[in-house]
């Protein structure tokens, strides 16, 4: 493997050869090899149109929803290959949390929380309901602020709040890996920061794979860095490695604001 990909050691998700075409030849992802540090957190980085979220939602295999999409490579959760595992399992085990905060709108916060549940045709009692919706939203911090308004729509909440509750629905399955497509984009400073805090406390419990254009925040709060350009994954290393001596010109480029 090339000495600008980072080697991981007992990785939970190993990427090989991985290769996504939009119709015919029409390559979003080129042969990207990496494999993903456990109770870290992993930015993907690089100018619009590189591939960044396509990689990311072939993750949970996302990407799949789309028409004439071609994959090829390999990608293994623990050591399994995601191909073999249903989709519905898949998505519980790899959660994802989008752009903008997206709550389903007629449903409260309490049915938010354990969507997933009902969605599957899950068969919980209430206790248990209860028990899960309360402990995801401790884990975002969310519980003593909607404690009081369990029963309301979802979409009252301001913009960081509504995100902190998609996260909240992502955490109740205790997924193992938790993807986050650009998850701060759509809200204000204070609200960008409390979810950067969220997140550096999850990984302990979490892997997260974020998506983001914000060079800023992967410096604060991600442990290893993707660069990628025109679908290729160029470098990949420890955030701080790459940021102070990155090894490739165009991953330096980027840094520095020659394109992007």
């Amino acid at each position: 493997m090339s000495d600008k990909i980072l080697q991981i050691s007992n990785p939970v998700l190993s990427i090989s050869n991985l290769s996504i075409a939009y119709g015919k030849d029409k390559y979003a992802v080129k042969d990207v090899t990496a494999d993903v540090k456990r109770n870290a957190i992993t930015a993907i980085m690089g100018p619009s149109g590189c591939g960044k979220s396509t990689l990311l939602r072939a993750i949970n295999r996302m990407h799949e929803l789309y028409p004439n999409i071609h994959t090829q490579g390999e990608i293994k959760l623990n050591g399994e290959s995601i191909y073999g595992i249903s989709t519905t399992k898949l998505r519980r085990k790899i959660g994802m949390v989008f752009q903008r905060p997206n709550p389903f709108p007629t449903m409260s916060i309490y049915e938010n929380v354990i969507a997933g549940y009902n969605l599957n045709g899950s068969k919980l009692k209430k206790s248990e309901k209860d028990e899960i919706v309360e402990s995801s939203l401790t884990d975002v911090g969310l519980l003593d602020e909607v404690k009081d308004s369990l029963n309301k729509k979802g979409n009252f909440l301001s913009g960081g709040q509504q995100q902190r509750l998609c996260v909240a629905r992502a955490l109740a399955f205790k997924p193992d890996v938790i993807l986050m497509d650009e998850p701060t984009s759509a809200l204000d400073p204070l609200s960008t920061a409390k979810i950067e805090d969220l997140l550096v406390e999850l990984k302990e419990h979490y892997t997260i794979i974020l998506v983001t254009h914000n060079m800023s925040q992967a410096a604060r709060i991600s442990d290893n860095a993707m660069f990628m350009y025109l679908g290729e994954l160029v470098e990949y290393d420890k955030t701080k490695v790459m940021f102070t001596n990155p090894k490739d010109s165009r991953t330096e480029g980027y840094l520095t604001g020659k394109f992007g």
